[in-house]
């Protein structure tokens, strides 16, 4: 089911999610719905709180992405990233073990909307996948850059909490319209 993202505005955005203590077939469903509506608003990745639930629960897959490579390796062996995908995390952590560099970056919660965001090149995830097992890998490329991205989302923290201040004041015009479209409907669909 293509569930609605959120957008910037929404008070889920900046919540911190709750840590998922058993996969169960709520959590279940609930990432097959994040996968579909990420594959439905083409994006390469969505945590539960763009679609308003605050749990530590996010979805990935870059396979779709071609000008921006991706790497991975599980256990120090190089993997095919194409393989691993998609991926699904609960509770992940997210160690650099790189120096940042600076890049592109979107958001599906503010659509539209890019920006030159610093992140460690490389990263060591840490998590587990909808068996409930543990999964570790190191990742470079887009998908470092999507997974920090997402957990990002998973602490209420969001892209913009990352731009320089020139790029925030460029884009603050957009930034409030946007906010105020999704304070709008929120109090719209309250009234209903």
């Amino acid at each position: 089911m293509i569930l609605e993202v959120v957008k910037y505005g929404h008070p889920t955005l900046r919540q911190r999610g709750e840590r998922i203590a058993a996969v169960t077939p709520e959590i279940r469903a609930l990432a097959e719905d994040m996968l579909e509506t990420m594959y439905d608003n083409r994006g390469v990745g969505l945590a539960a709180q763009q679609v308003a639930r605050t749990l530590q629960l996010t979805v990935l897959d870059v396979r779709e992405v071609t000008d921006r490579p991706s790497t991975m390796q599980i256990g120090g062996q190089p993997v095919t990233v194409a393989e691993q995908m998609p991926l699904v995390l609960i509770n992940p952590e997210v160690t650099p073990t790189s120096e940042p560099v600076t890049g592109p970056e979107g958001c599906l919660s503010f659509p539209e909307m890019y920006a030159e965001i610093t992140r460690p090149a490389t990263v060591r995830v840490k998590a587990q996948n909808l068996k409930g097992e543990p999964v570790e890998f190191d990742c470079g490329g887009l998908l470092a850059k999507a997974v920090q991205h997402e957990v990002d989302h998973l602490q209420g923290i969001l892209f913009s909490d990352r731009m320089t201040m020139k790029e925030r004041e460029e884009l603050k015009p957009d930034m409030d319209a946007l906010q105020q479209e999704t304070k709008a409907a929120l109090a719209k669909k309250k009234k209903a």
